[in-house]
């Protein structure tokens, strides 16, 4: 058996570090964290008490060619503190996003793309959802 603790972090395959540097770091205000100086580009982010690694790799096989939001394609998921104001804020910013406030998993459920198409979903739980 493996003695789990928590996920530490997920990694994304991008095309272009620029626009997804903007989209995490501008646009979703993800704090840019010191990431080592490896032999590829790429950037991390500190997302609560895990990490978020982007990593430039256009021969990836686990880039989405669409920016189709689809709710059941692969997907990271971020609590939020209140879905309201998250989606206030994705509005305003102009981020295409797919609601689901009365999910069937228990989850108010916010889905959007970043620019290569990685799906990344906020949500709250319902019986938290503030009207």
């Amino acid at each position: 058996m493996i003695n789990l603790e928590r996920f530490h972090h997920v990694s994304l395959s991008i095309k272009d570090l620029a626009k997804a540097k903007h989209f995490y770091g501008e646009i979703l205000g993800f704090p840019e964290i010191e990431r080592p100086d490896f032999d590829f580009p790429g950037a991390w982010y500190q997302v609560g008490d895990q990490q978020l690694h982007l990593i430039v790799f256009e021969e990836s096989e686990t880039l989405r060619n669409s920016q189709e939001i689809q709710t059941k394609d692969g997907h990271m998921a971020v609590r939020v503190k209140d879905y309201y104001e998250t989606l206030d804020y994705l509005k305003k910013m102009n981020v295409d996003i797919v609601e689901k406030p009365n999910s069937q998993s228990g989850f108010a459920q916010l889905f959007c793309a970043d620019p290569d198409g990685n799906l990344i979903e906020f949500n709250v739980d319902q019986e938290d959802l503030k009207k």
